[in-house]
């Protein structure tokens, strides 16, 4: 057949393309397929012990056996349906024995406050040394990492120092999956700092290089100065390291003057503030992180009870049981598999929500998935194009992260039409071309 355009004439044309294509693949690698845990923990690290997460897990326990002691009292709490209420409750309580923490952040900031010099050097050294004695035990948190102080004018050289002792104490014994946290960003240059800093404590100490994590908890990390959106310049300045975006709900409100009263995961406010996030970091191997519920299941009285104050006790850790399961459940509606929780009695309602979400979507999405693969291998078998990949790997990626979060198991999900061999591959490409080849 004749053709006009020869290779000599296409070569000059097609070369910017092709420079920006790789561009655009550098930049957008696509959303990450390592596990994502559902939820980090954050603790005062002057508190930190080597078994803090066995310990939440007992408490959590505690409070469930005192206030939801079983499936049909949990699921009256919570407004489960019926068909999930035992299998929700049983893996709540079988995830509390055995890994009741998934990600704990050892706080700096604001759940450590502002002490002396000489005792957060302490602090410092002293919560390395005990992250160092329990990692890799039973019921150690599989992530795990610091929040140091903002990189302000005022705190650049506390928030350096801190994190200088601590990876000084911890070198050779740095767990994996660690990271570090960056609250309160408000220019890139303060993440180009962070990074400069590990640069330089990564080679001095012989070790692997950290991750970091962006807290979005001010409006100049949404829209920068310039009125663009800042949150694709903070990336860049990680120079790759960034593996995500947690949103903080109280500092993001107050910065837009939002009274206290007001404060709330549901407000307007962060319903745009994590939109943005959502939109700016889409495809750039970044994982999105929810922030807190600041109500937390804590009885108003103790001590010897009267009947009316067992009553309003039990009515107070309720009604904080069942916000923070609608808080999980909204925010995973809006695709934020993660969020934050500050107390042993938020375990049991985050593990709750996240089970009962998958596990009410499992049928309709087995069935939706199995039948796109038959179409797909299909018209991949016959010769057609098909170019919806995109929506095949979402329906992919819901079961894997139902896998990974205890929801349902991998010979459950396969449930889906496909094999634990192709689940384990993660990529719904890898599986139609070897449906194609066999």
């Amino acid at each position: 057949m004749k053709t006009t355009l020869t290779p000599e004439m296409l070569a000059p044309i097609l070369e910017p393309l092709q420079r920006a294509n790789q561009e655009r693949d550098r930049l957008f690698p696509g959303e990450p397929i390592e596990r994502q845990p559902v939820h980090t923990v954050y603790g005062g690290a002057h508190l930190f012990k080597p078994e803090i997460a066995t310990n939440f897990g007992a408490m959590a326990l505690d409070l469930l056996n005192k206030y939801a002691p079983d499936a049909q009292s949990f699921s009256k709490v919570l407004d489960l349906p019926n068909p999930i209420a035992q299998k929700v409750f049983d893996r709540t309580v079988e995830k509390l024995k055995r890994e009741p923490v998934e990600d704990y952040r050892l706080d700096f900031e604001d759940g450590y406050g502002n002490r002396p010099d000489v005792e957060e050097d302490g602090h410092a050294v002293s919560a390395a040394e005990a992250v160092a004695a329990g990692a890799g035990k039973p019921g150690f948190p599989p992530f795990i990492g610091i929040r140091i102080k903002p990189l302000t004018e005022v705190l650049r050289t506390r928030s350096m120092r801190t994190l200088d002792l601590f990876l000084t104490t911890l070198a050779g014994r740095l767990p994996e999956d660690f990271v570090v946290t960056l609250p309160k960003v408000t220019a890139p240059e303060q993440v180009t700092t962070l990074v400069a800093v590990l640069e330089t404590l990564e080679s001095k100490l012989g070790i692997d290089r950290i991750p970091i994590e962006l807290m979005i908890e001010t409006p100049e990390s949404i829209i920068d100065s310039s009125g663009k959106f800042a949150i694709p310049k903070l990336i860049e300045a990680a120079e790759g390291r960034c593996r995500g975006l947690h949103f903080g709900v109280y500092d993001y409100t107050a910065s837009c003057n939002i009274t206290a009263e007001h404060q709330t995961m549901v407000h307007p406010a962060c319903d745009f503030a994590r939109h943005a996030m959502q939109v700016a970091a889409a495809g750039r191997g970044v994982m999105l992180s929810d922030g807190a519920t600041n109500i937390m299941p804590i009885p108003r009285s103790r001590g010897a009870l009267t009947a009316e104050q067992t009553a309003e006790n039990r009515a107070v850790v309720h009604r904080a049981m069942r916000l923070h399961f609608e808080h999980i459940q909204r925010s995973l509606m809006h695709a934020y598999y993660q969020g934050w929780d500050l107390h042993p009695g938020q375990l049991p309602t985050r593990f709750a929500a996240v089970y009962a979400f998958f596990l009410q979507s499992f049928e309709p999405a087995a069935a939706r998935l199995r039948n796109f693969v038959e179409k797909a291998a299909q018209a991949t078998l016959v010769g057609d194009v098909f170019d919806d990949a995109a929506t095949g790997q979402g329906l992919l990626n819901f079961f894997l992260r139902g896998i990974n979060c205890g929801a349902f198991s991998e010979q459950e999900a396969a449930a889906a039409g496909l094999t634990v061999e192709e689940l384990r591959g993660r990529s719904f490409l890898k599986i139609l071309n070897g449906r194609r080849a066999g």
